[in-house]
Parts: C-alpha cells; structure tokens; sequence
C-alpha cells in the first residue's frame, strides 16, 4: 500500500490561560461535566501560567521525526493534529486534502491499547474525515508500541539515572513505583476482545523495564490522574495512596517511573512532580522521578521504525510476548457511555 504523508496525533492542550476553559470543555464534551469542576481541574494548569506542555513536546518529537526522517531517506511530508485543541485534526486533514495527500500513517502518542489511548484516535479520524468531507486522505494509524525497545530502552535509563539520585545506603528499602493513567474499571475490563488489555500491556511494560534496569527492586503498577464521579470504580491504588502504603511496610525510597506516558506533560508535572512529590515529602520519603521518552533518539528512531515496517517491509522489534496487530480487531475496546446516553 502506498503512502504519502506522516502525521502526528495527539492529545492537544492549552498555550495560554485564555485556553484553558475552552480545552478542558473540549476533554469533557458530551460527559455533563460542569464548569465549577472544570474551574478546578483549571487551577492546574494555572499553576503552569495557563500552558501545558504538550503541544510544545509535539512541536519537538515532530522536529526531531523530521530531522530522522530525512536523515535516512523517508520522504514522507509530516503534520500534526489534536484532539482537543490547535491544530485541530479536522483542520490538518483539511490542510492535508489541499496539498494533495491521499494515505497518510498516524502516529499516535500513546504506547497502549484501550479506549482512550488508542480506539478514540480512530474515532478523532473518522470524525475529522467526515467533517472534510469526500476528498479527506485515509489515515492507517501505527500500531502500539508498549515493548518496542525504542520505548522501553529510554524508561530503563531514566529508572537507573533517578535511582542514582537517592541514597545508596538504604537500596534494601528502595522500591520502584510505574505509573500510568487511570480508567474506569469498567473500561479496563472491555479493552479489547479478551479483556484487560491496557493493563496487561502496562505490567508486561514494567516488567521489560525492571529486568532491562536490573536493580534487583520490587516494583509495583499502580494509578494517577484520576477523574470522574467519586462513585464509578477507577483502576487504583491511586499513587498517593501508595505511597502512605509503602511508608507504613518500611520503604524509604521510591523511584517513580511514568511508563504510561510518551513525555513530560502536565499530568506528569502535575500529579508526580507536585502532588506525589508532596505526599513523599510529608511521609519521609526519598523520591525521585524518572524521565519519560521525549524526543529520546531511540524513540525517533522507533517513530521511523514503525513506519518502515508498513513501507519498507521492516521486521517488527518487539521485547514482549503479548498479542499485537496494524488494525484492531472488530469490537475492540467500545466507546464507553456517556452520562444520559442509550
């Protein structure tokens, strides 16, 4: 199959505190979520002057694909679009239609499977080729890349750098602690034909990542960025909770490692390098935050990979043993429904 462009998909977020308000309407739209929680959630972003980072981590990651890309021969013209907030999918597929793309490949930054992180990126296309209309090129999003090594490999040197940075003298009371975004339980339970997929996809992640590291620590997988009504079930124990849990058994220290995560955005600044950095504090414990991909080489270098396994015939670099495919299977991971919805 030919194709004729690259483009980036991405969550999307505000670049000044005007946006805020705006960007958080468009997360929530259509969950009746009403503006005086939204005012709070904003305060987060306020904290960062009304800016995440999001979008300038884009701007990077898509230098950086650029700068491989014609390094190595790929020559392939790169766009960008988000979710909720500029550039708009809608309006890059536009702009895609005007400069003649057909089939372009997505690229989407999220590593997992599920709803949220992987099936609504095929729903932000079909609703933005809709919107184009006729001429709109087809999208092929690429697949999940949670044991790719150019995943795996910036998230073990980024454990071993923050173990570097606690005490040595207490590494028998040391533990690692992966992070990753929570869901509803309920969602958790649907991703995907068999179930279970987000998570299990995460634990084999964490699992690379500890033996790839070799610090011989116990680790855990637990939860952050929580949302939603108290009362639905989401994935715990939230990292906070853990913490308390974890000072209580002994631990002294924790490395915090967002493998959920492809970059430093706010959700990681926010919850990890504030709220969990706070409640460390208030427990006594040693904390060190590792580093997420960013722009990475080896990540770049897995942005091209992945693309040369649906161009070039490339051979897939896998680390794990879990199911994995181009297209997802028929019934993966439904939409979840929304509050007055049949």
């Amino acid at each position: 199959m030919a194709y004729d462009a690259f483009v980036l998909l991405s969550f999307g977020g505000p670049e000044k505190p005007d946006d805020v308000m705006p960007f958080l309407r468009n997360v929530v739209r259509g969950r009746g979520v009403p503006d005086e929680r939204l005012a709070e959630v904003s305060e987060h972003y306020m904290h960062f002057g009304g800016v995440s980072p999001i979008n300038q981590q884009c701007r990077d990651l898509l230098a950086a694909v650029d700068a491989d890309f014609e390094a190595h021969g790929v020559d392939l013209p790169t766009y960008w679009g988000n979710r909720n907030w500029q550039p708009m999918l809608e309006d890059t597929v536009a702009q895609m239609r005007d400069d003649g793309v057909t089939h372009a490949l997505g690229f989407a930054t999220s590593a997992y499977g599920g709803y949220s992180s992987c099936h609504q990126y095929w729903e932000d296309i079909a609703r933005a080729r809709e919107k184009v209309g006729p001429r709109a090129p087809q999208i092929s999003k690429l697949r999940q890349f949670w044991d790719h090594p150019g995943f795996i490999g910036p998230h073990v040197d980024a454990v071993q750098l923050a173990l570097e940075k606690l005490e040595p003298a207490r590494r028998a009371s040391t533990r690692v602690v992966f992070t990753a975004h929570s869901i509803p339980v309920s969602m958790a339970r649907t991703a995907g034909p068999d179930g279970g997929r987000y998570t299990a996809q995460l634990e084999e992640t964490a699992r690379l990542v500890s033996a790839e590291a070799a610090t011989d620590l116990p680790w855990d997988l637990v939860w952050q960025s929580r949302s939603g009504p108290p009362q639905v079930p989401w994935l715990e124990p939230d990292i906070n909770d853990h913490l308390t849990a974890l000072a209580e058994k002994g631990v002294t220290d924790v490395v915090v490692s967002p493998i959920g995560f492809v970059s430093d955005h706010l959700e990681v600044l926010w919850d990890l390098d504030n709220e969990a950095l706070e409640t460390a504090k208030k427990l006594g414990l040693g904390y060190a935050r590792a580093a997420t991909p960013g722009t990475d080489p080896r990540f770049v270098t897995m942005v091209r990979h992945l693309v040369e396994e649906r161009t070039a015939g490339r051979a897939r670099e896998r680390l794990g043993t879990l199911p994995i495919w181009d297209v997802c299977p028929s019934g993966c991971c439904p939409t979840p429904q929304r509050p007055g919805a049949k």
